[in-house]
């Protein structure tokens, strides 16, 4: 099996006073901090706290009203960024085309700019698919007739089609039973150890957030409010951070008694 390169490969990521409005609600106030070349970090917080924002700020989707973000040396609002480093993202929905099967979803970029030969895109299709443990069994199923993880699997093979240097994956455990779940943390963090992509992942999971971050940032009404290893963040005091974690707990034991 043919693997992404490893490096180095990861790029580091800097946030500077970033601040976001729409309207009179300011959203993003005043975000200030790092994301490490290769690491798997966790952006954590409340429903309404700016988690989305900022991943659509991060993908150009949205310029900030002031401050800025760097992808590597450039800002990420600039010309070309995207030409110049080699992004990804894992949509929350997964973001398959259902009229394509799952070899033509996850070779589609290649395919659509002409990249390379079919000989070739058949070839890395099947390696990124055995790369996050599918066979050439499920390559001509359309997504329809894939199970939620299995769906999972094939958007992120997807995105590790351009070898990316940053992957973003939003709510990668959304809609899944909990053992489905694990499974796709550990897909990611298996694959930020081969690929040494830098990995952000944006979610209100908290058994995905600690059992895979390298650090972990938490969000609360657009402000910064911890940043740290998952032990780290365990050991802070701070009344919103453990009242989210502890609400998070009560409702997972919930779920396990049922």
């Amino acid at each position: 099996m043919t693997m992404p390169p490893n490096s180095s490969n990861g790029i580091p990521v800097s946030i500077r006073s970033l601040r976001k409005s729409f309207g009179h609600q300011e959203v993003l106030k005043g975000l200030e901090f790092e994301i490490r070349s290769g690491e798997v970090f966790v952006l954590m917080g409340p429903s309404g706290s700016g988690k989305s924002v900022f991943l659509r700020h991060l993908i150009g989707l949205e310029s900030p009203d002031s401050g800025e973000i760097r992808i590597g040396n450039e800002l990420a609002t600039a010309e070309g960024v995207g030409d110049r480093f080699r992004l990804a993202m894992v949509f929350q929905s997964g973001g398959l085309l259902n009229s394509l099967t799952v070899a033509e979803n996850v070779g589609l970029m290649l395919t659509e700019h002409r990249l390379k030969s079919p000989d070739e895109i058949q070839k890395i299709v099947a390696d990124r698919l055995a790369l996050v443990r599918l066979g050439p069994e499920v390559a001509g199923k359309l997504p329809s007739e894939l199970s939620g993880g299995m769906r999972k699997r094939v958007a992120i093979a997807r995105a590790l089609v351009s070898d990316p240097q940053l992957i973003l994956y939003d709510e990668p455990t959304s809609e899944l039973d909990p053992m489905v779940a694990l499974t796709i943390g550990r897909e990611i963090l298996k694959l930020n150890r081969r690929t040494g992509a830098t990995s952000v992942v944006v979610t209100h999971d908290r058994d995905l957030a600690f059992g895979i971050a390298d650090r972990i940032a938490f969000l609360v009404n657009g402000h910064l409010v911890a940043i740290g290893t998952p032990d780290e963040i365990r050991a802070m005091r701070h009344p919103v951070l453990e009242e989210f974690l502890a609400a998070d707990f009560k409702r997972s034991t919930d779920d396990d008694s049922r």
